[in-house]
C-alpha cells in the first residue's frame, strides 16, 4: 500500500497506536518490533480489540484484509508522519536537540509561541524514532508552528530525524557530556548534535543559538552559517538580558519587562532566553512572553521545587549527566541561611569515562562544602571520598536512611539519571 493510500485510512481513523494494551476503537495499530517483542504477533489481537487496521511487515500475520502488509512498519510510520506534516504545512517547524535542557526549552518555547499561534509540540519524552513520527501525526490541520524535540544517543540519529521532521528552524541547547558511550566522546557529541546545523544549512534554515556558548558559536562558524539569531547575557547577542535573581528562582530583566520564573538555578537562564528569542523572532509581544514564562511550572522531576515536611526540595531526577550535574551543584551552592544537603544518583551511558566522571562530581560536591553529601549507586559507591560522605548502593537503602532524618529548615538537591529513579528516596 502506498503512503498516500494509508494516509487516507489514517484520516478516517481514531489515530495511531503502537500498544495493544491501550487500543481505542477505530485506531490503526502499528506493529513495531523491539528487542524483546514482535508487534506483528499482536496484530490479530489488536483488530479483535477494536483497531480498524493493523500495519504489519511479516506476511504470516496477515490474517485478513484489515492487516496491511508493508516492507517495514517503523519506516512506514515515519513516512506517514512526514506525509501528514506536508499536508498540514505549518509556517515553521522548530527542531530542538541538545545534551541538557531540551525538554524545558521545548516547553518554554511552546508556552511563548502558543500565546499567539496555534502551536503543536512534543509531549513528554516522545523524542525518539517512534515518538517523533507519532508527534507529527497528532498535529491538528490548523497548526501554525510545530516544536519538535529530538533526543539522540549516537551519531546519525539527528540526521535521520531531520529527514521526516524537515525543520525550518533549529536549536541546539548545548553539547555537554551526555551519552558519551554512544556518541564516542565529546567530539562525537558535537558532531552528532551538529547534524541539525548541517541540515539547516543545506536547506537554508535558521538557527537560534546561545550567544554565551563558545562551543555552539564555533560550530556555526565552522559551517559558515549566516542565518542565526543569538541570545544570552552577551550584549552583542541579538536578544540579551540581565539576571536579577538566581536563587532559588530565576528572575531576569529583558527590555522593558521583569520576568519571574519558577525555574531553579542559573543554568536555566539559557532555556528561558531561547524561548524569548524565538518569541521575539516570530513577533510575540513582551507581555505575552512575560506571562508565558511566569506561568510555566516545571513538572516530571525536572527542577521541581517542592516544600514538604519543613524542608525545601529541588527534585531534578528526570535525568543527569556530568554537565547537568555540575551546573546543578554549582547553582545549589549559592549562599543560604539553610542547611544544604545533596543526594546524587549514578549517571548512565558514560562508557569508559564513567569512573572518572563520577569521581569528578564527588570531588566537586566536596569542594562546594555542602552540609551533607549522599551518593547513591554502583558508580558513586566506588568513588574516593571523605568518611563524612554517605554512600548507598540502591535508592531503597537511601530511602530507609532518608526516612529516619529530620530535615526541618534544610534545602535538599535530589538529582540522578532516570534509571536510578531517585524520587524513590523521598517517597
Amino acid at each position: 500500500m502506498e503512503i498516500h493510500e494509508l494516509y487516507q485510512l489514517f484520516l478516517r481513523s481514531a489515530g495511531i497506536t503502537t500498544d495493544t494494551r491501550k487500543i481505542e476503537k477505530g485506531q490503526i495499530y502499528s506493529a513495531l518490533k523491539g528487542g524483546n517483542f514482535n508487534g506483528n504477533t499482536f496484530a490479530a489481537k489488536a483488530i479483535e480489540q477494536g483497531a480498524s487496521y493493523a500495519v504489519i511487515d511479516e506476511i504470516e500475520f496477515k490474517t485478513n484484509d484489515n492487516c496491511i502488509l508493508v516492507d517495514d512498519v517503523l519506516s512506514t510510520l515515519q513516512q506517514l508522519g512526514n506525509y501528514h506534516l506536508q499536508q498540514v504545512k505549518p509556517r515553521a517547524v522548530i527542531g530542538i536537540t541538545g545534551s541538557n535542557g531540551k525538554t524545558t526549552t521545548k516547553e518554554l518555547v511552546h508556552a511563548v509561541l502558543n500565546t499567539t499561534f496555534k502551536t503543536h509540540y512534543t509531549k513528554g519524552n516522545l523524542n525518539n524514532h517512534i515518538g517523533i513520527p507519532l508527534t507529527l501525526l497528532e498535529m491538528a490541520p490548523d497548526t501554525e508552528i510545530a516544536v519538535i524535540e529530538m533526543g539522540a544517543n549516537h551519531q546519525k540519529e539527528i540526521e535521520s530525524y531531520c529527514k521526516y521532521v524537515e525543520p525550518s528552524h533549529g536549536i541546539i541547547t548545548n553539547c555537554g557530556k551526555a551519552h558519551l558511550e554512544g556518541f564516542g566522546g565529546v567530539e562525537g557529541i558535537r558532531k552528532g548534535k551538529g547534524e541539525l546545523y548541517d541540515y539547516l544549512k543545506e536547506h537554508q534554515g535558521l538557527v537560534f543559538v546561545n550567544g554565551d556558548d563558545s562551543i555552539l558559536l564555533n560550530m556555526l562558524q565552522e559551517r559558515n552559517m549566516q542565518q542565526a539569531i543569538s541570545y544570552g547575557k552577551n550584549t552583542e547577542a541579538t536578544y540579551h538580558s540581565t539576571i536579577l535573581i538566581d536563587n532559588p528562582f530565576l528572575k531576569i530583566q529583558f527590555e522593558d519587562v521583569e520576568i519571574n520564573s519558577n525555574l531553579f538555578g542559573s543554568y536555566n537562564y539559557s532555556n528561558i532566553m531561547c524561548a524569548i528569542a524565538v518569541g521575539k523572532f516570530f513577533g510575540v509581544s513582551n507581555q505575552h512572553i512575560q506571562n508565558a514564562i511566569t506561568n510555566y511550572h516545571p513538572e516530571n522531576a525536572r527542577s521541581q521545587m517542592i516544600e514538604k515536611n519543613g524542608y525545601q526540595l529541588i527534585l531534578d531526577a528526570y535525568n543527569a549527566n556530568p554537565t547537568s550535574m555540575q551546573h546543578a551543584l554549582e547553582s545549589f551552592a549559592k549562599p543560604s541561611a539553610k542547611k544544604k544537603i545533596v543526594i546524587l544518583g549514578d549517571m548512565f551511558e558514560l562508557g569508559a569515562e564513567a569512573a572518572k566522571e563520577h569521581q569528578f562530581i564527588a570531588h566537586l560536591a566536596a569542594q562546594l562544602k555542602f552540609d551533607e553529601i549522599v551518593l547513591v549507586g554502583n558508580e558513586f559507591s566506588k568513588t574516593t571520598t571523605s568518611d563524612a560522605v554517605l554512600k548507598f548502593l540502591t535508592t531503597e537503602e537511601a530511602h530507609d536512611w532518608f526516612q529516619q532524618q529530620d530535615f526541618t529548615g534544610s534545602e535538599i538537591l535530589l538529582k540522578g539519571s532516570r534509571s536510578m529513579k531517585m524520587e524513590k528516596v523521598i517517597e
